[in-house]
């Protein structure tokens, strides 16, 4: 972790980028990497920002009402638009580049929407950290000439909690969220009735108080995966019951606790090297 000088710098860099852009869209999602990017913009830019929400049935109704939220929280302008990944084949299917798909669906929409309103730029909230994952709407981002104003600034994910908690934002210790359909494992089709089951059966975990958590979809079998610090809680045979009891009644015939506990992007461990090295 750098010292708060070197932070400071990184801070005065990305505000000096992000007024170099004129009008910007930001591709907001309430995580915490888009929604410090989209309150640092607010602040350099005032009303010549606008936070752009992708809704669609990937989109936890959860994690679009806490995006709605903050935004009205901290007084930010954003727009919701429909995108229809869904209605890709080539998204449907599931491949490794299932998340390119998606990110292209949203910066065609985007990119269309920059052209009609005069603005200048799209931007999105990938850092550092971001680089060591495979990442395949990263393709995406550069073929749409999007910019990356965290990147370009050198942040971390850690350094931008620091600087959020510094804010005042109430996103700052937000757990990392993603996509519901990231956690379908990769060949089985993404459909609305997947997704759901996977959205439904993390509002119940939720209810039971875990707060670091991913349901991973694999047919008749769902995989859930507890943070470390919580595994404890969930290795319990009351809890155990309880989970079969949820699982069960959202369709799934097997229910698994996965020991390694969890970890962003374990699904990307089922595909082979050469497939991620070629995308990548």
């Amino acid at each position: 972790m750098p010292g708060s000088a070197i932070l400071d710098e990184k801070r005065a860099a990305l505000d000096d980028h992000l007024r170099s852009l004129g009008r910007v869209l930001i591709a907001y999602s309430g995580g915490v990497d888009s929604a410090f990017l989209a309150w640092a913009a607010h602040q350099v830019l005032g009303d010549r920002m606008l936070a752009v929400i992708a809704d669609s049935p990937s989109l936890a109704r959860t994690h679009l009402a806490d995006a709605i939220a903050f935004a009205r929280e901290r007084g930010i302008p954003v727009e919701i638009i429909q995108t229809n990944e869904f209605e890709r084949p080539e998204y449907v299917r599931n491949d490794g580049q299932r998340c390119f798909h998606c990110k292209d669906e949203l910066f065609t929409l985007m990119e269309k929407y920059r052209k009609q309103h005069g603005f200048d730029a799209i931007a999105y909230g990938v850092n550092v950290d971001d680089q060591g994952d495979y990442r395949p709407g990263q393709n995406a981002a550069r073929m749409h000439n999007v910019v990356a104003p965290l990147l370009e600034a050198g942040l971390t994910k850690q350094e931008l909690r620091v600087l959020a908690r510094e804010a005042g934002l109430s996103i700052w210790d937000k757990p990392a969220s993603a996509c519901l359909s990231s956690r379908i494992e990769y060949g089985r089709p993404v459909t609305t009735e997947a997704s759901s089951a996977v959205e439904q059966g993390e509002d119940a975990l939720r209810g039971l108080g875990f707060r670091q958590f991913r349901v991973r979809h694999h047919g008749e079998i769902v995989r859930i995966e507890i943070a470390g610090e919580e595994l404890p809680r969930a290795l319990t045979t009351p809890m155990a019951k309880e989970f079969t009891r949820i699982f069960k009644g959202l369709g799934f015939k097997f229910v698994t606790l996965d020991l390694e506990g969890f970890r962003s992007g374990s699904m990307n461990t089922l595909l082979p090297l050469e497939h991620i090295k070629h995308a990548g």
